[in-house]
Order: C-alpha cells, then sequence, then structure tokens
C-alpha cells in the first residue's frame, strides 16, 4: 500500500495596493481562523489558473475586478489536516469598490504597519514580502 502525503489546496491571494495602501481583510466569525488577517482570495478550481481563480473570486467576495500583476510569493501551511498552498500576486483594482461579502472587515494599511495585524499563518511570509518591498522602495 503506498503512503500518501496531506491533501494541499492551492490557493491565491491579491495584495491590491491603491495610493501606497494595502487591502486586507479580517476572515469572519463562522469560518476557519476567525478574527485573522488576509490578502482577499481564495481556492483554485480544478482547470482554473491561478490568475483566473483571483479575479474570479475577487468578483465573488469582493464585487469588484482587479488586473492581476507579478507573483509575490508561494507558501505552504500545513493546518495538521490539509496543506494550504497559498500564492499571492500584485493586483490592481481596475473596477467597483471593494466591499464586504464574507469578511468581517475590509482596511486599507499602509505597508509599514502590516506587521501589527494579527495575520492567518499562510499570508504571513507575503505579508513580509510585501512589507520589504516598499521599505526598499
Amino acid at each position: 500500500m503506498r503512503e500518501t502525503g496531506p491533501v494541499e489546496i492551492p490557493v491565491v491571494g491579491a495584495v491590491v495596493v491603491r495610493d501606497g495602501l494595502v487591502l486586507c481583510a479580517q476572515r469572519g466569525p463562522d469560518g476557519s481562523l476567525p478574527g485573522k488577517w488576509e490578502f482577499p482570495g481564495g481556492k483554485v478550481e480544478p482547470g482554473e489558473s491561478p490568475r483566473g481563480a483571483l479575479v474570479r473570486e475577487i468578483d465573488e467576495e469582493l464585487g469588484c475586478t482587479v488586473e492581476v500583476d507579478e507573483e509575490i510569493a508561494t507558501s505552504p501551511y500545513d493546518d495538521g489536516r490539509v496543506v494550504v498552498v497559498l500564492t499571492t500576486f500584485w493586483c490592481r483594482l481596475v473596477g467597483g469598490v471593494p466591499r464586504l461579502t464574507e469578511h468581517a472587515e475590509l482596511r486599507w494599511v499602509a505597508p509599514g504597519d502590516l506587521a501589527c495585524l494579527d495575520w492567518a499563518p499562510a499570508d504571513v511570509p507575503a505579508v513580509e514580502v510585501v512589507a520589504a518591498a516598499f521599505n526598499s522602495a
């Protein structure tokens, strides 16, 4: 019998930047990791590209349209049941205004203040890369 590893779930996150601020979303009370902050996004469906999934998820979750730019980071997070593999991308808001549908709160945050939020573990590596990118700019 062949042993299999934990199930990997591909997930994407949008680092939306507007006027030098980064869009951050706080998870609602009913899902996993309630109250933790994340870059908005979601699961990549079978047959879907990561960029296509991100455009779809942002439309579904925030009711707006983004243009997906460069990849920032890919980081696995093992929660003990599954391994979430989060890939984050720089994104630009090109249509609509982000609105609350699934999250408890949306906040535009200065890059230097990102570390002050209580982030979901899978997002932490991307938070560090994003903060460093603004510090070196």
